[in-house]
């Protein structure tokens, strides 16, 4: 290997699994570089009353630093605040206006872990980068493209959250992690004596620490948000049944929080923001026949010109179902269940798998009723 090869640059966010990546590669030989991304800084009274859960607050970057001093390598900060802002924070709030709901973790790898990450460090000399996500990276000989397979941990898996990666930013990544669990990685940090060991994860969107979405876009979109009007809650019959406070604020499946009240459960079933009016519906008005999918990015196919079977997740924690891949054009698929799917939900991912292997992955534009 050379020395760019040899030159580890690992994102450190202050928690065990960054701290165990790090770890692991010093231990293989590598020249290890801890890096901890500056993003968001959250100056408000909502940092004070949640000081742990603020990206790149002071006590993640404090721990990412004593972590680098526990395995003797060196620390540094990036500041990536504008990009992180461009790509991620303007596009969160762009999608809600549109009546869709992001993934802003996705962007946020694409966009900021890999993109904007690896080109400061091809400033810096070069090197490859790597951080404590949960999935695999395998160079396919017989296709020359670099692969991205599911973690060994089915239910820490992150390649849903991957599938944006280009191949050259595959081909400069390493996941030491890929092959364990948490508690195999609980159980390094334990033996490498590392002070995160025990650190607990957090669950909310990085930026929004106490899960107001509310709060936020009227926080960081005043203007656009004081222009907003209320607007009728009708069923899927059409029949009016009260007013939403302005459709940003919901997202397809929601339940609580709707203001009304009809003797029985019912959930946001679509939102359209050019009637601004929700449609709310029982559980079974939730299920689609399929989804149109937009700027898909293939990662282990050069591309797609004929339908294909797959195992599809359109959320994080989806367990999965099989489906029909058919192209459309534009960089769109059309996504056809073999059973129909619940809350297919606009402006969320869709992954395509086969067995451990990500295809490829995309938006979702639209469902299919």
């Amino acid at each position: 290997m050379s020395q760019k090869e040899k030159t580890v640059y690992v994102g450190m966010s202050g928690g065990v699994d960054s701290s165990v990546a790090a770890a692991l590669l010093l231990e293989a030989g590598y020249t290890v570089v801890g890096v901890t991304l500056r993003l968001w800084e959250e100056k408000r009274p909502i940092a004070a009353a949640n000081p742990d859960k603020i990206c790149c607050s002071l006590s993640a970057v404090n721990e990412a630093k004593m972590v680098c001093q526990q395995l003797n390598i060196p620390h540094k900060m990036l500041d990536l605040q504008p990009e992180f802002r461009r790509w991620v924070v303007n596009n969160f709030i762009e999608e809600y206006f549109r009546g869709r709901t992001p993934n802003p973790c996705v962007l946020c790898n694409t966009k900021i872990k890999w993109e904007s990450f690896l080109a400061r460090v091809q400033s810096w000399g070069g090197g490859l980068v790597a951080t404590g996500h949960y999935a695999r990276v395998a160079y396919d000989t017989d296709s020359g493209r670099y692969r991205l397979l599911r973690g060994k941990d089915r239910w820490k898996d992150q390649s849903y959250a991957l599938w944006g990666l280009s191949q050259e930013s595959l081909s400069r990544t390493l996941l030491p992690l890929g092959e364990l669990t948490k508690a195999e990685v609980r159980a390094l940090a334990e033996k490498f004596n590392l002070r995160t060991a025990q650190k607990q994860e957090s669950q909310e969107i990085c930026f929004i620490p106490d899960n107001d979405y509310n709060r936020f876009i009227r926080q960081e979109a005043p203007e656009a948000a004081k222009g907003l009007a209320e607007g009728e809650i009708v069923d899927v019959e059409g029949s009016r049944l009260g007013t939403h406070r302005g459709y940003p604020f919901y997202t397809i499946g929601q339940r609580k929080g709707l203001g009304i009240a009809v003797g029985e459960p019912v959930y946001v079933a679509e939102i359209d923001p050019s009637a601004n009016r929700l449609v709310v519906g029982r559980k079974k008005d939730l299920y689609r026949r399929g989804l149109v999918a937009e700027r898909v990015n293939w990662v282990a196919l050069s591309g797609l010109e004929k339908p294909r079977r797959a195992f599809v997740k359109i959320r994080y924690k989806d367990p999965g179902s099989f489906a029909h891949l058919q192209p459309i054009s534009d960089g769109r698929m059309r996504v056809i269940f073999d059973a129909p799917q619940r809350a297919v939900t606009p402006g969320q991912s869709v992954v395509f798998y086969e067995d451990d292997l990500v295809l490829g992955g995309g938006i979702i534009q639209e469902s299919i009723r």
